[in-house]
């Protein structure tokens, strides 16, 4: 049974940085599209970021491209999620995801999330 879970959700000051993490079992990291989206109270669910199995391609939604970076390492199953020059629209519920495909539109399995709040 694939597990994610996430960790790294803080609160911060606008302008500043937290780098979120994804535990992953039961899947391999590598082998699978990973990607994080979040949502936000009363917000529809956005996706953030996403990397293609096998790592040679990663994609971006255009409200954190240029701030946001998706990794992973393997040898840990875990991938990351560093998100740079916050704003206070990035709060919101983070949630790391696996995919059945790199232009899946919908996640196959995700986890419980982790909170980020971000002051003004």
């Amino acid at each position: 049974q694939v597990q994610l879970v996430e960790s790294g959700g803080d609160s911060v000051q606008t302008g500043g940085s937290l780098r979120l993490s994804c535990g992953v079992s039961g899947a391999t990291v590598s082998a699978n599209s990973m990607g994080w989206f979040r949502q936000a109270p009363g917000k529809e669910r956005e996706g953030l970021a996403r990397r293609c199995r096998g790592g040679d391609a990663t994609y971006y939604g255009d409200s954190v491209k240029g701030r946001f970076i998706i990794s992973q390492d393997s040898a840990k199953n875990t991938v990351y999620l560093q998100m740079n020059n916050l704003k206070p629209e990035d709060t919101a519920m983070y949630y790391c995801a696996v995919y059945s495909t790199c232009a899946a539109s919908y996640p196959q399995k995700w986890g419980v999330g982790t909170l980020v709040t971000v002051s003004s």
